[in-house]
């Protein structure tokens, strides 16, 4: 094997590492992984399962909410969120029919919720003001009309 080889396969060995520490680093030591789906419900019975059973704003600590949100047909459930300024909120999520998207324009958030699954994102809100939600997966005919507000006050 020739000398520059040698380098080549050493320099492109140690790249493939360095990948490999850095994404494990950002997905444990960051908290940055994909959402494992561990949580599961049944989509029939999404009305009768805690905590979907009463969807809404709850205070969980101090600055702290958990959102409680069920996606379904052209709607989400509460349609109107208001919270105060410099709150992280946990939104928690899952559809009742199709697979739905949840995106709030202007910040990171951007989640794919599906039926049988819950999911889980979270995001402060430092800025006062009024954050569009939008559905961001083709849900059907009427889905153009799939949108909801936070408002931060």
């Amino acid at each position: 094997m020739h000398r520059e080889e040698k380098i080549w396969l050493i320099l492109s060995s140690a790249m493939i590492i360095g990948f490999f520490l850095f994404a494990g680093y950002q997905a444990f030591a960051l908290g940055m992984g994909p959402p494992s789906h561990t949580e599961t419900i049944d989509p029939q019975k999404v009305d009768e399962t805690a905590p979907f059973d009463n969807p809404g704003v709850f205070q969980t600590g101090d600055n702290e909410y958990e959102v409680v949100m069920t996606l379904q047909i052209f709607s989400f459930t509460p349609n109107d969120i208001e919270i105060p300024a410099g709150s992280e909120v946990t939104f928690t999520m899952t559809s009742k029919d199709v697979t739905h998207g949840f995106q709030i324009a202007g910040t990171n958030v951007n989640a794919m919720v599906m039926p049988g699954y819950v999911q889980k994102i979270t995001q402060t809100f430092n800025e006062p003001g009024e954050y569009l939600v939008i559905c961001n997966e083709y849900c059907g005919a009427g889905h153009q009309v799939m949108s909801t507000t936070i408002t931060v006050k």
